[in-house]
């Protein structure tokens, strides 16, 4: 499907079968596929079919990325057509198994509150947040979502702001600055979070008031404009790592890369030190994305280029980035280091130096 396709236009079924046909080529690439083909058998209303998807990446024999997003996606699914109690105990299953990844607690807590299970909701966001924030100076772009949710249910259920709340709020007014600064065309001034979340918006579309519908008018161009940032985010800014075996046998093959890799501890300090400095500068959505020797031949190959010429790396970084291939950096509080050495970030190569 190109990009630019208009939503409507999408015939879900074919494009679901389109990526289910992609998967079997690319084995490497098969769960970001196959749960790409489950959100469009969602959309074409054949639920039955994306939970059979989902079983199928849970039964597989190759060990998942993300098996708890794959979870969570399965229980949001099933509680759609009538599965509730199954639903219900694998959101059960996810929360306990606390995750350090945000998309499974985001998922799941939005199915607990576009069911009216509310309370359950702001508990389920407020589990992730708490495990995932908790003395953690920059919330990571990919935790927003659980600030901004946790946000919206505790509006709705009427509870006063807490930190996590005015974190949301701070975060919020930042990315609709820049945004705003960044659009002059846009003439309206930036919509707060806690506007965009005020519960009685809902009496609001059904007024009689010209002067209320234009205010909520403004409200949705906002909101709408913000999930258009978040949809339109490029991938990462992807730095290449190469494990210690696979620099080993690249350098060897390809001995004018030397020079881009003296050492394989010099090429971790390396990827460590450039993410800090782009993190420094504001450069946001930061990932590292973990390369192969035969996976970089064939890139070369596509390319027509030579494996040995080092101007290639950095594409190859961005095309691996482009497939989904990139983790994001720096990993959550407690998650093991991106270095694969086993040890936890901040005790690896988060400490600082």
């Amino acid at each position: 499907m190109r990009p630019d396709t208009p939503a409507e236009n999408v015939d879900h079924s074919a494009e679901a079968a389109r990526l289910e046909r992609t998967a079997a080529r690319y084995p490497e690439d098969a769960e970001a596929l196959l749960l790409q083909a489950a959100a469009h058998l969602e959309l074409a209303g054949d639920r039955p079919a994306a939970t059979a998807l989902y079983d199928r990446l849970l039964s597989s024999a190759d060990a998942l990325e993300t098996p708890h997003l794959v979870r969570a996606l399965k229980a949001s699914n099933l509680w759609e057509y009538g599965h509730e109690a199954e639903a219900r105990a694998i959101i059960d299953g996810v929360r306990t198994a606390s995750p350090r990844d945000p998309a499974p607690w985001v998922i799941v807590a939005e199915s607990l509150e576009s069911h009216d299970e509310l309370e359950a909701a702001q508990e389920t966001f407020t589990e992730g947040v708490t495990l995932l924030l908790t003395d953690v100076p920059e919330p990571p772009y990919s935790t927003h979502p659980l600030l901004y949710g946790r946000h919206r249910v505790r509006r709705m259920l009427g509870v006063s702001h807490d930190e996590w709340d005015t974190l949301a709020d701070t975060l919020h007014s930042a990315h609709a600055s820049s945004s705003t600064s960044s659009s002059p065309s846009s003439s309206s001034s930036p919509v707060s979070l806690d506007e965009l979340h005020d519960p009685k918006r809902v009496w609001s579309l059904g007024s009689d008031n010209p002067a209320e519908l234009e205010a909520e008018i403004s409200r949705l161009r906002a909101e709408l404009g913000a999930f258009r940032e978040a949809l339109s985010r490029p991938f990462p800014v992807a730095v290449l790592h190469w494990p210690e075996g696979e620099l080993a046998e690249l350098v060897g093959e390809y001995e004018s890369l030397a020079v881009e890799y003296p050492s394989h501890e010099e090429h971790l300090a390396t990827i460590e030190g450039s993410l800090r400095e782009l993190a420094a500068s504001g450069t946001p959505n930061l990932g590292i994305v973990t390369g192969t020797v035969p996976s970089y031949e064939a890139f070369a190959a596509s390319e027509g280029a030579s494996p040995g010429d080092a101007d290639l790396l950095p594409q190859y970084a961005t095309t691996l980035a482009a497939r989904g291939r990139a983790v994001v950096w720096p990993p959550q509080r407690g998650a093991s280091c991106w270095c694969g050495s086993g040890e936890a970030y901040g005790e690896c190569h988060g400490q600082p130096r």
